[in-house]
């Protein structure tokens, strides 16, 4: 089955702690994804952050809720256990549990209301949707960065051949390559050898080159042809390494040739040319930052 959201967690979840003994949260995550009958692949899925699985972030944040609501509790860190109100709840023979029926309770509401300015249309985005609040700020920031992906996408597409250049060797210092921006800036576009639009250092030391070919393309897809010129003229060089870059996309011939022959080559598309330039940030500038805190437990560990 899919993975569950964080409100159909909740009755599971105080169930498994109706014995009344104290749990920890990766016991009541194994015990639930079992309960739900996961496949290892959908205990395994992270968020988009890749930081923590999609299932531990929900069943974490059904045991906030739960907590905040006063049907769970935690006496000692890392640990939680039912309360007085959270054996009524059960004893009442409750067949749903989600944020509509942590409503009735006054210290929810409080907890809720707290967020910034009162929000009503994001409580009830919240309800409806069934993200936490983390996959909500997640999956917006990946919505904001593709968006920017396409629009960067497009402008590199319009600008002109000599600025792609300038662009590709703007990158690689980014990313740790070529030394210099002079030594870069000479090698770029300069070499004249077949199939090949120019040479940077591997690293700062010089102690390899890769060699570069760079595809200002727009509806052309590169195919195997243009990547075996490629790599003959890296053979005429008696190189082994090199990068081609286009802004369209790669058949998956092409991709299927790279991944069988000697030389190690690798493919930039336009779309992880995008990705690459705004994880370096190369084209594109920072609006806004948020950080994501937590309490630091051991700084409590004197109390």
């Amino acid at each position: 089955m899919a993975i569950p959201d964080f409100q159909l967690v909740m009755l599971p979840l105080l169930k498994y702690a109706s014995d009344g003994k104290e749990h920890s949260l990766r016991e009541a995550i194994s015990y639930l994804a079992d309960v739900f009958n996961l496949s290892n692949e959908e205990r395994k899925e992270l968020l988009p952050s890749g930081q923590q699985a999609i299932f531990d972030n929900r069943v974490g944040w059904s045991k906030t809720h739960l907590k905040k609501a006063g049907l769970l509790e935690d006496p000692k860190r890392g640990f939680f256990k039912i309360t007085d109100r959270g054996m009524e709840v059960l004893d009442k023979n409750t067949t749903v549990i989600n944020i509509k029926f942590l409503n009735q309770f006054p210290e929810f509401i409080q907890f809720r209301t707290t967020k910034k300015d009162n929000d009503k249309s994001e409580l009830d985005a919240e309800e409806i949707a069934g993200n936490t609040p983390q996959e909500s700020l997640e999956f917006g920031y990946q919505k904001i960065k593709k968006e920017l992906e396409l629009d960067l996408l497009n402008r590199v597409k319009g600008c002109s051949a000599d600025f792609f250049e300038r662009l590709v060797v703007d990158l690689l210092l980014k990313m740790g390559y070529g030394g210099s921006r002079r030594d870069a800036g000479r090698a770029i576009g300069k070499s004249g050898d077949c199939g090949i639009d120019g040479i940077i250092k591997e690293d700062k030391l010089g102690l390899d080159i890769v060699y570069i070919q760079a595809k200002r393309w727009d509806n052309t897809v590169v195919g195997r042809p243009e990547i075996q010129k490629f790599v003959g003229a890296l053979h005429g060089q008696r190189a082994r390494k090199g990068v081609f870059i286009t802004t369209s996309k790669f058949s998956q011939d092409a991709k299927d040739y790279v991944s069988i022959i000697d030389s190690k080559i690798v493919l930039i598309d336009g779309q992880e040319l995008a990705q690459l330039m705004i994880d370096n940030n190369v084209g594109v500038s920072t609006v806004s930052i948020y950080e994501i805190k937590k309490i630091d437990s051991d700084y409590f560990t004197d109390e």
